[in-house]
């Protein structure tokens, strides 16, 4: 039987942390929209390795502590 997972991340919980920073923000940064921050912590969108390697630098993380490739 083939398994099921989902790349869950904790984007919105980072930001948080770091001065509450606004998803425009972490857009600038990363060179993304807005719209694309939020919809990758909702969970609608998978970054590309690349943009999930900005987001991770930009948090001085790396992308395994940012995001998680889950089972359901």
């Amino acid at each position: 039987m083939l398994k099921k997972y989902e790349i869950v991340n904790k984007i919105k919980t980072l930001r948080f942390f770091a001065n509450d920073m606004s998803q425009q923000t972490l857009a600038e940064l990363t060179g993304v929209s807005r719209q694309t921050i939020n919809a990758i912590e909702l969970g609608k969108y998978t970054p590309s390795l690349d943009l999930a390697y900005k987001i991770a630098r930009v948090f001085e993380l790396t992308v395994d502590e940012v995001f998680e490739y889950k089972e359901l």
